[in-house]
């Protein structure tokens, strides 16, 4: 296989992978697929999965994700007592509480389901609207709901509500959008950062499509269509002529060549690789699935987890973990509970609170991630969540969980850390290291596996999804 991106063969790439002697299916390569696809799996839980081909459990993780996505949370108890609070930052509470209780069962329905945790945390960073301009968690709670309906469904189906999304429109300053003065803001950033990407369009465009969204406006928390305000003269979009209203104006976009490709490139970005950027020939079978399955996510979703270039060197350990990734992956690996309260605070210091992206980009993700300050916030996130009170393993201690998974001695705890936790495995001059700081760290086995596992978090491999 060549190791240079440029080199590799588009069709070998995106075809099923079919385990070999050389790339064998174990929990190490299972791992790998249940951090890109969730935030990350228990050892019982690989010790299941590999007991399937891999392309059976990327299609029974689509399956149960898109279940997931019919029950919506609306009435969930503890989303309605967060929404009590009328506070966004309590509301992440909430969240990372289903990232965490997410399940890998493919066979059964669930109320969520690791991937349509994480997809919702996709197109959250894509459709980015932050709480601290939208000071209202009823309707941020709203958008969430919308982005998790629609997170493997039809791209068109949600650009279409998220443009009347309260939140959005809000965020964006579209809500009173008047014909003598229309907002360019929105018709900016659907061209730019939600559907084509820069080089797709003209500032004449913008300005085009900007007379559809007239009349476009917030009322009681609901999006209101005020056709006193519209604009119903005769407008030009991306070479397309007509009286076109806001929803027009968003199916003109839609229909444009550039949008399979970049919505596939992001997708690909998010799954599979940060660096470097997909090439075009790398990208366009997943766009022409897109086109083909009129911007279906789904099966674009599941052909990504079934791949030969996912279970490769080019993908496995080249991404950075995010924050979210970082925090909710390491109890989630340990089957571990904490106060997600704290949690979300945390996240908010090394760069990812949710329901509060930076701008309207999103987070840049990849290497942002890492700099000297965020490092030193992100081992105080590992320490934190090891030795808090609140924080249980399989409902008991570390030391409890480690002797479940016959890893009672310094050397099979290391062995079984690496595996469960890392991409990328230790070399053996770092395993020399720990196993060093293991056998000379005395007291409590609870805390001397914390303290190994916090030093492990200083280690590079740490940080890679």
């Amino acid at each position: 296989m060549p190791q240079d991106i440029g080199a590799i063969d588009p069709a070998w790439a995106w075809s099923p992978f079919e385990p070999s002697d050389e790339r064998p299916w174990a929990r190490r390569l299972a791992a790998h697929l249940c951090r890109r696809a969730g935030f990350g799996a228990t050892s019982q839980e690989l010790d299941d999965l590999i007991e399937r081909s891999p392309v059976d459990i990327a299609r029974a993780v689509v399956r149960n994700a898109k279940e997931a996505s019919r029950t919506d949370p609306e009435n969930d108890p503890l989303a309605t007592a967060m929404l009590a609070t009328g506070n966004s930052r309590n509301l992440a509470a909430w969240w990372l509480y289903r990232m965490l209780n997410s399940n890998w069962e493919g066979d059964r329905a669930s109320s969520t389901s690791p991937l349509l945790e994480k997809l919702t945390l996709f197109w959250h960073g894509h459709f980015a609207t932050g709480a601290d301009k939208v000071a209202d968690a009823e309707m941020m709670f709203a958008q969430n709901r919308l982005l998790r309906r629609h997170a493997l469904g039809d791209f068109g189906a949600m650009t279409q509500q998220i443009s009347r999304d309260p939140a959005m429109l809000i965020y964006l300053d579209s809500t009173t959008n008047r014909k003598a003065h229309p907002n360019e803001n929105y018709a900016r950033e659907i061209m730019e950062l939600f559907c084509l990407g820069e080089g797709n369009y003209t500032e004449r465009d913008i300005q085009e499509l900007a007379r559809c969204f007239t009349g476009w406006e917030v009322r009681r928390k609901k999006f209101r269509f005020n056709r006193y305000q519209h604009d119903t003269g005769t407008k030009t979009i991306l070479g397309e002529t007509g009286a076109f209203s806001g929803e027009e104006g968003v199916d003109v976009i839609l229909k444009q060549k550039a949008l399979p490709r970049f919505i596939a490139s992001k997708l690909i970005r998010f799954f599979v690789f940060d660096e470097p950027t997909a090439p075009e020939h790398l990208i366009e079978p997943l766009a022409k699935q897109l086109r083909e399955s009129d911007l279906n996510i789904a099966p674009v979703v599941e052909r990504i987890f079934a791949s030969n270039i996912f279970y490769s060197p080019l993908a496995v350990g080249r991404k950075v973990r995010s924050p979210v990734e970082l925090g909710i992956g390491l109890l989630r690996c340990l089957n571990g509970s904490s106060n997600l309260d704290r949690v979300a605070q945390h996240l908010d210091d090394i760069g990812q609170a949710v329901f509060y992206p930076p701008n309207v980009k999103g987070w840049d993700g990849g290497r942002s991630w890492i700099n000297t300050s965020t490092l030193l916030g992100r081992s105080n996130l590992v320490g934190e969540l090891l030795r808090h009170e609140a924080t249980r393993f399989d409902g008991q201690t570390l030391e409890t969980l480690a002797k479940k998974n016959d890893a009672s001695s310094p050397e099979k705890l290391i062995a079984w850390l690496d595996e469960l936790l890392l991409a990328v495995p230790l070399d053996d001059s770092a395993k020399r290291e720990l196993l060093a700081f293991a056998e000379q760290t005395t007291g409590d086995p609870s805390r001397r596996i914390a303290k190994l596992i916090q030093t492990l978090s200083t280690v590079p491999q740490f940080h890679l999804a």
